[in-house]
């Protein structure tokens, strides 16, 4: 079944929530760069969110997060918008582990716990909305339920499984976020945690086949959740020859002459979908001719 996520509410309205199944999704991610186990969970698991997150957006707003915890696998950077699409890539994808203590792919040594996750929204305001806080586990869904708690002051609790094949494929990938509004009473908090305490993990659940609706009924009670909506999930990369153009055209007539005397071409690649561009030196000479028209 393909990607897709939900959106809800909870307990009259009370407590919003997201469920996502993002398989295909970090399945992709995984075939084009070829990630090993342990970086396929930690950048699978923040793509997961960051999709939830973009399902809180409207219209044409994007966000941008980055978690950079100095661990081995670097910084890792996601893109996504409120329609479902979403991109993203680890620096180092090549970075497994051996199974931690309780029998988990090693998520937190891969990732580090030094530095910050950072999120960055694009509202289609002249400023960005740019909240940041230390890394509190590098196990990713317990960073997010504290940036949620100290940078948008929601309680949250986030849920993210990413789970590998042998042979690296992706076997199952998804996650939850929900979120309690003001004025909700302690009643309806303290079902929510007997609820959380008693699950089994997100990726247990997902390995199961459950559904994003039935990960919320799991998380929420049955007979608490409505949904509200559903939208696709896919991996979409934004990238394109132009884009790319307009980036050397950027660099100025100096570099552009280099590449032209050093190479006679160039070449870009996409960090986040691998796509590489070529350019001659016929596009390169067009890059300078546009270049004077301009001046």
């Amino acid at each position: 079944m393909s990607d897709y996520l939900v959106r809800a509410v909870a307990f009259n309205g009370s407590v919003r929530a997201f469920a996502a199944r993002t398989t295909d999704t970090i399945g992709e991610v995984q075939r084009r760069h070829m990630m090993w186990p342990t970086a396929s969970a930690a950048l699978g698991r923040t793509m997961t969110a960051a999709v939830m997150m973009g399902a809180m957006l409207k219209g044409e707003d994007k966000l941008t997060i980055k978690v950079e915890g100095k661990g081995p696998i670097g910084p890792i950077i996601v893109d996504t918008n409120s329609k479902g699409e979403v991109r993203g890539y680890a620096t180092n994808p090549h970075i497994h582990f051996d199974l931690n203590e309780v029998g988990k792919l090693d998520v937190r040594r891969a990732v580090g716990t030094e530095g910050t996750l950072t999120v960055v929204k694009d509202l289609g305001l002249r400023d960005f909305f740019t909240g940041q806080v230390p890394i509190v586990s590098g196990e990713i869904a317990e960073d997010f339920t504290y940036y949620f708690a100290t940078s948008e002051q929601v309680p949250s609790s986030v849920g993210l499984g990413v789970l590998v094949n042998p042979d690296n494929t992706i076997l199952a990938a998804g996650g939850f976020i929900v979120q309690v509004m003001p004025g909700t009473d302690d009643e309806t908090i303290t079902e929510i945690e007997k609820h959380l305490s008693e699950m089994e993990p997100v990726s247990k659940l997902i390995q199961k086949g459950l559904s994003p609706e039935e990960l919320l009924e799991e998380v929420l009670g049955k007979d608490n959740v409505r949904v509200l909506d559903s939208m696709p999930v896919k991996f979409q990369c934004t990238c394109s020859k132009e884009r790319f153009g307009n980036a050397i055209q950027g660099l100025g007539e100096q570099e552009i002459r280099e590449m032209i005397d050093e190479d006679g071409m160039a070449e870009a690649q996409c960090h986040f979908c691998l796509e590489t561009y070529h350019y001659s030196k016929e596009e390169l000479e067009g890059f300078i001719d546009e270049l004077h028209k301009n001046d």
